[in-house]
């Protein structure tokens, strides 16, 4: 059984834990005066007991015999240090679908999948532990986000600035603004003629995980209604939420990349990883991401199962 832990402040991976040694291990040098590394150490062996003890009942719940498959959760939290809310998330998933997930209004799990109904029965008759998850992502966890900040604010706060492209497949296709490599992922990304932003003709896209903690998002300008000679008057533009600095990328053939130019395919490879964790203007965050792979081999009714798992 393969079993990895990692707790990430605002996209920043700070703890570490591995069924190796079920020790944690900081990241950043910074890190290790705050917080004791037993009470991450603690979380990664809970979050391993738990993901023993339910994925065979998951998997049998979706009569899943064998093969490889995902049971994913994602917890942490989010405060605004400028207005002070606060917001908490525990969620799990099963091969890359929403199961369930802990409402902290009610106290109650919400199923999203029929075989979840069973998992929610059981987990909302365990009061204690209901008030247990409210108060690890309402209480617990924005103190030690705070505490992360007041000694990390230089490291955790900074944005980065992104690349950005203007992409065409074809002359009749839509110019693609496309912007990468940009953190946080509170950001505005609109076309805009004569310095007026415009709606009609422009399709957006979402914002997406790059593989480094980064985002990248995507405005399409549909070039059917734009005359050759108006093109100077457009322009795609990129905005950091509460930062009064604009990029503005005009609209100009020299700098449109074609697909005839290699750069293309590696400019919008999109990874469609959902991500995890937001960290958006004041608003900062904290995550826990457990990722346990097991294989393990056994005879039922004669036959040999191999049941791999992974709980994020």
């Amino acid at each position: 059984m393969e079993f990895v832990g990692v707790a990430v402040v605002n996209g920043f991976e700070v703890i570490y834990c591995s069924k190796n040694s079920m020790t944690a291990e900081t990241r950043q040098d910074w890190v290790k005066e705050l917080i004791p590394t037993y009470w991450f150490t603690n979380e990664c062996r809970e979050s391993e007991s738990l993901l023993s003890l339910n994925i065979e009942a998951l998997m049998k719940s979706f009569n899943h015999k064998k093969g490889v498959h995902t049971f994913q959760r994602m917890s942490g939290c989010e405060w605004d240090d400028e207005t002070g809310e606060v917001n908490g998330f525990n969620q799990f998933g099963y091969d890359g679908e929403d199961f369930i997930a802990f409402d902290l209004k009610t106290r109650t799990w919400i199923p999203t999948k029929p075989q979840a109904v069973i998992f929610k029965l059981q987990w909302d008759n365990n009061r204690e532990a209901l008030n247990r998850e409210r108060n690890n992502v309402i209480i617990i966890c924005p103190e030690m986000l705070k505490k992360f900040l007041n000694h990390g604010r230089t490291f955790l706060v900074k944005p980065a600035f992104p690349s950005v492209s203007l992409l065409q497949k074809t002359p009749s296709s839509p110019v693609t603004c496309h912007a990468t490599g940009f953190n946080p992922d509170k950001v505005n990304m609109v076309w805009r003629k004569d310095g007026v932003e415009i709606h009609e003709d422009v399709n957006r896209g979402e914002i997406l995980p790059n593989n480094d903690w980064t985002f990248q998002m995507s405005v399409d300008l549909e070039m059917s209604s734009v005359r050759p000679e108006d093109w100077e008057r457009y322009a795609c533009v990129f905005q950091f939420s509460g930062v009064n600095q604009d990029i503005v990328t005009k609209l100009d053939k020299a700098v449109i990349w074609t697909n005839k130019v290699s750069h293309w395919d590696h400019v919008i490879t999109f990874n469609l990883v959902k991500p995890i964790l937001k960290s958006i203007g004041g608003l900062l965050s904290l995550g826990f991401t457990i990722a346990g792979c097991f294989m393990c081999n056994r005879k039922r009714n004669g036959e040999e199962q191999t049941v791999l798992g992974k709980l994020l």
